[in-house]
C-alpha cells in the first residue's frame, strides 16, 4: 500500500484553462458595469437626491430630454462593448478597447471632482481600476504564433 501523501498526486492537480483575451474583456466590461450600475443605485440613498430628481435635477444637471439620451448613450457604449469585446478582430478589438477604456477611465476620474462620500470614491476607484484591466489586455493582447 502507498503512502497517503503520495496516493492521487496527479488527481490533486486543478485543471487551469487558458482563457481567450476577448472572454476576459468581455467579462471585466461586465463587471465594470456592475459596479457603476449599483454606485448610482447607492446614490439614490443620499439625503436630497430623491426630492432633486423630483425637482427636475441631478446635481447640476436639469433633467430633460437631452440629459436623458446622452445618459443613455453613455451607458449604451460600455454596454455594447460586452459584444464587440467577443466579435470584432483583433486589431479593431484592440484599439476599440483601448480608447473608449481610456474615455471611460478619465470621465469616472472627473466625476470624482468635489465627490466626498466614501461609497462613491471607491466604487469609482474600483470602475478604474477594472477599466484599467481591460486598457491593459487589450494593450497586451497577445500575437497570433
Amino acid at each position: 500500500m502507498l503512502p497517503m501523501n503520495t496516493i492521487n498526486k496527479k488527481s490533486a492537480a486543478m485543471e487551469d484553462m487558458k482563457i481567450n483575451v476577448k472572454l476576459k474583456i468581455s467579462a471585466l466590461w461586465i463587471a465594470m458595469l456592475f459596479v457603476f450600475a449599483y454606485v448610482d443605485i447607492f446614490a439614490f440613498y443620499r439625503p436630497e437626491v430623491i426630492e432633486g430628481i423630483m425637482a427636475g435635477k441631478v446635481a447640476t444637471f436639469q433633467i430633460d430630454q437631452v440629459f436623458l439620451f446622452l445618459t443613455t448613450l453613455y451607458i449604451l457604449i460600455p454596454t455594447i462593448m460586452i459584444f464587440l469585446s467577443l466579435v470584432l478582430k483583433p486589431t479593431v478589438n484592440r484599439w476599440t478597447n483601448i480608447i473608449v477604456g481610456i474615455f471611460y477611465f478619465v470621465s469616472i476620474l472627473l466625476s470624482l471632482i468635489g465627490e466626498i462620500w466614501a461609497f462613491y470614491i471607491f466604487g469609482s476607484i474600483v470602475e478604474s481600476l477594472l477599466l484599467s484591466l481591460i486598457v491593459w489586455y487589450a494593450w497586451k493582447w497577445p500575437k497570433q504564433e
